[in-house]
């Protein structure tokens, strides 16, 4: 048999958050909804979602905070919700480590499309394997597993979100090769970001944060222009 995913739904709008566990429950997954920061915090430890869909603008304790908090302790993979349409609170979203943004009002479709991305994309982080296999790219002190969802480095797993992980992994198989900003935003995260070039300086600030520079390979800046893995000799 068969284990559903489990989500859990934050939003303080009742016929919102029972419409979206409606679409959900059709595509069998296991829904519960809370309706403010506290709950999804308690309900987050009890119920142990494969995925949050977070509202930001919430009583007492709003969504910013509970995903500060969250990502203190997991790598649950978190899709805010917002009418706040602005670059601003993407961004500001993106650099507390949701790994999508949805604006409200949204489409059904588009809705369990990218629920079933951001699952798809996650893998629960766990022990490094002595021997990768599958897609992969691996330099010294450095391997990367897009089969997976896993990075080693220095000989330690590190967390991550699927974004980022699917950035590194991009940069790192065309060593040396200039991207453009929105040539990562075209490979990564598609035409629904196209013109948000804020959000690749965001994700390469957090990569750096847990890779830092090795004296063979390098995240590197090409100013005016974008991003480049750099092999070093």
């Amino acid at each position: 048999m068969v284990t559903r995913q489990k989500i859990l739904i934050v939003d303080d709008d009742e016929n919102i958050s029972e419409l979206i566990s409606l679409y959900l429950a059709k595509e069998f997954y296991d829904t519960r909804i809370v309706h403010d920061g506290e709950e999804a915090l308690r309900q987050f430890r009890q119920f142990a979602p494969n995925l949050i869909l977070l509202d930001l603008m919430l009583p007492g304790i709003d969504g910013y905070q509970v995903c500060r908090e969250i990502r203190q302790q997991s790598n649950v993979p978190i899709i805010m919700l917002s009418a706040k349409g602005e670059i601003f609170d993407k961004v500001l979203g993106l650099e507390l480590g949701a790994d999508d943004y949805i604006i409200k009002p949204f489409d059904s479709k588009e809705l369990v499309a990218r629920v079933k991305a951001v699952l798809r994309r996650y893998a629960q982080g766990g022990t490094a394997q002595p021997k990768p296999s599958g897609k992969y790219v691996e330099y010294p002190d450095l391997t990367i597993n897009l089969t997976n969802y896993s990075v080693t480095y220095k000989g330690k797993n590190v967390e991550m979100p699927p974004k980022e992980l699917e950035l590194l992994y991009f940069l790192a198989s065309s060593p040396n090769q200039v991207f453009t900003r929105e040539q990562l935003l075209d490979h990564i995260w598609g035409y629904e970001y196209i013109g948000d070039t804020r959000t690749v300086d965001v994700h390469i600030k957090r990569l750096r944060e847990k890779i830092k520079d090795h004296k063979k390979w390098a995240i590197s800046t090409v100013w005016g222009i974008g991003y480049k893995f750099e092999v070093k000799n």
